[in-house]
């Protein structure tokens, strides 16, 4: 990511510290937080919720992640159509399940969504889980708000 640069097309959060209060959420569910979540499906959670909200500093920087990380790049590019593929195991699916629900939210569905992650997950790994994508909706928020938008240098 070297070669990208991202610019604000809108405002700088920094200046109502926004980036501050993102980042102290960030340091109990972001890259260095010890968790229960094994660290590879927590950053496919924060790269599928950087596709369903369709944001570009996100996407290029959670990707990166993800190779970064060892995931399999089959499994990094078949990640938005998870539901048809095979590359990902029944807890994988219950937790993109629950990112896409909590992501979209429907009130109705949620519950059942939920309750199917129970088989595979403790109380606190569902409750990391339900952080980092709350989290990520938030910052995905943020640089969709500010513009951040992507330039190619060189």
């Amino acid at each position: 990511m070297s070669d990208i640069t991202f610019k604000n097309t809108r405002f700088d959060p920094d200046l109502i510290e926004f980036h501050g209060i993102a980042k102290q959420m960030a340091k109990s569910v972001g890259y260095t937080a010890n968790m229960a979540v094994e660290k590879q499906l927590a950053q496919l959670l924060r790269l599928r919720v950087a596709q369903m909200n369709a944001c570009s500093y996100c996407l290029i920087l959670h990707t990166k992640a993800a190779h970064d990380q060892g995931i399999h790049s089959a499994k990094v590019a078949h990640l938005q159509s998870w539901q048809e593929s095979t590359l990902f195991d029944a807890a994988e699916q219950a937790a993109l399940a629950y990112c896409e629900a909590l992501t979209d939210y429907d009130h109705a569905g949620f519950a059942p969504i939920h309750d199917a992650m129970n088989p595979h997950f403790s109380e606190t790994e569902i409750a990391e889980i339900a952080a980092i994508v709350i989290n990520m909706n938030l910052w995905t928020r943020l640089k969709l708000a500010q513009g951040a938008t992507p330039v190619l240098e060189g």
